[in-house]
């Protein structure tokens, strides 16, 4: 399994690794996602899904904040990667990121995983 680090992007106050692992690509953001560092999250989801990745884990243990747009970069995300018979899982989401997917009820959408392991575990069927 590779486990190295295929990329990132990085501004001030978001930096985005992404890695393959097997037929899934785990995508980090670490920081502040919102309507300023959105691009840096959804170039390399749309980079990804046109390679053919359509099972994607974002990692949300060092994501800080989630605001409406980055909800809307993983929501759209989704979308393609179930049109590709993938999905979005989102692993280690913190408590103040999980809060904005619950009141919003965007919770419910997305397959949500503890970790990243039990994410990539859970795809290795």
């Amino acid at each position: 399994m590779d486990h190295g680090t295929v990329g990132s992007a990085q501004s001030g106050r978001l930096l985005v690794e992404v890695r393959e692992e097997g037929s899934s690509a785990v995508v980090t953001p670490a920081g502040e996602l919102d309507h300023h560092t959105a691009d840096l999250l959804r170039e390399p989801l749309d980079d990804l899904l046109a390679k053919g990745f359509s099972r994607l884990v974002v990692d949300c243990t060092r994501l800080e904040f989630c605001d409406s747009t980055g909800l809307n970069v993983l929501l759209g995300t989704r979308l393609k990667a179930e049109a590709a018979g993938g999905g979005v899982h989102l692993a280690g989401m913190q408590p103040v990121v999980a809060r904005v997917f619950e009141i919003t009820g965007a919770e419910a959408v997305f397959t949500v995983h503890d970790s990243v392991a039990s994410a990539l575990a859970d795809g290795a069927d």
